[in-house]
């Protein structure tokens, strides 16, 4: 059987430097946050609430783009 949980996406949006969350494979916004540490806390409730998982894309340095599980 498949794994079904849900995965949440959490990144710095380039044209405005705000942290989105979204869905895996989504296109529409979840919701938009100010910082990276409202983002990931709004997403963990989500996915804590839903039975899911956060990933994060880093936002600068040597890790750009890529992204840690929560």
């Amino acid at each position: 059987m498949a794994d079904q949980r849900k995965v949440y996406h959490v990144n710095k949006r380039a044209e405005d430097s705000k942290w989105t969350i979204k869905f895996a494979g989504g296109e529409k916004v979840i919701k938009l946050c100010n910082t990276k540490e409202e983002a990931v806390a709004y997403a963990n409730k989500l996915a804590e609430n839903q039975g899911g998982v956060v990933l994060v894309h880093a936002s600068k340095g040597v890790n750009k783009g890529k992204i840690q599980k929560q």
